[in-house]
């Protein structure tokens, strides 16, 4: 027995696992470092998300005690037609402008790119210059440029011959319009400029090699750019899903919380924000934000699965 006691470990066998509180307290000072990060994470980010997910089966106006309702907010959103109607106006507005955004992101960023321009740093803070503007001052200034008798728009409109655009009144048909204008012209510097970080990684012996070889301008972009950027157009695309899920600012200040005339302007955000802290349906707010979340999530999952796919075959 004492043999067995005091003999040495077999060469090769495992030594004992050092216990998770021992190795917090030998690296004390690193875990000191980001714990910071972490307490701030579980108060501000981890706890409101599960709380708001709690919260989605109940039904609370933020004073009274919670009452829980389990799928009824579920059920009473899927059969709301404010809902189905903010959701078809973010999604138009969304694809209608990202259409552009992404298309004349990618072109101009191509176009700077090139050898031939001169000045690139200018042409990439002037693009750039709206992204990092105030929303609120932009949307004063476009309100102005909007506006029905003395706007510039409506002005020029005149001067060529054409009858003024009432942007906000008559059916609201012109709402829409109005926000896509100011959406595009906010956010194609910023995709852009992600593009053409993304052309500039690029090496530039494959077109050296096209160009002596006698490919054109379009030859190149279709069989080199593009293949080699579908992760940099992937990313935008996810973040392009994200923003316009929860587009808020520039309609709102164009047009309110209500979204203008026939609601026209209302997008999920917009809807979202207003049940929630207008009307103190907290429980139906977090049921509205979740299903939205799952929205973005699928849609980003579907486009991560297409563009991988399409990336591998290429």
């Amino acid at each position: 027995m004492s043999q067995l006691a005091t003999a040495k470990p077999v060469q090769g066998m495992t030594p004992r696992r050092t216990t998770l509180w021992h190795e917090i307290r030998r690296n004390w000072v690193a875990y000191a470092y980001i714990a910071p990060f972490f307490v701030l994470f579980a108060i501000f980010g981890a706890f409101p998300i599960i709380y708001s997910f709690v919260l989605s089966f109940q039904q609370w106006n933020g004073i009274s005690a919670a009452e829980w309702i389990g799928l009824e907010n579920y059920v009473r959103l899927f059969a709301d037609r404010l809902f189905w109607l903010a959701m078809w106006n973010t999604v138009f507005i969304g694809i209608v402008a990202h259409i552009p955004i992404l298309g004349g992101a990618m072109l101009l960023a191509f176009i700077i790119n090139s050898a031939a321009i001169r000045f690139k740093h200018f042409y990439r803070s002037a693009y750039f210059l709206p992204v990092v503007t105030s929303p609120v001052a932009v949307s004063l200034v476009f309100s102005t440029l909007y506006g029905v008798r003395f706007g510039l728009i409506n002005w020029l409109l005149t001067e060529m011959g054409f009858s003024p655009i009432d942007w906000w009144g008559g059916s609201g048909e012109w709402i829409k319009p109005a926000i896509i204008i100011l959406f595009i012209w906010r956010w194609l510097g910023w995709n852009m400029i992600i593009y053409l970080a993304g052309l500039q990684g690029i090496n530039p012996e494959l077109y050296e090699v096209a160009a002596i070889d006698g490919a054109n301008l379009r030859q190149v972009f279709v069989k080199i750019t593009l293949p080699l950027m579908r992760p940099i157009i992937l990313f935008t695309l996810v973040l392009s899903t994200v923003g316009a899920m929860t587009l808020f600012d520039e309609p709102y200040l164009l047009v309110g919380v209500t979204g203008g005339t026939n609601n026209a302007g209302l997008t999920i955000a917009m809807y979202l924000y207003d049940r929630g802290f207008k009307f103190a349906h907290f429980g139906y707010a977090s049921a509205m934000a979740y299903v939205v979340s799952a929205i973005i999530v699928a849609v980003s999952v579907l486009n991560i699965r297409f563009f991988g796919r399409s990336n591998t075959e290429a």
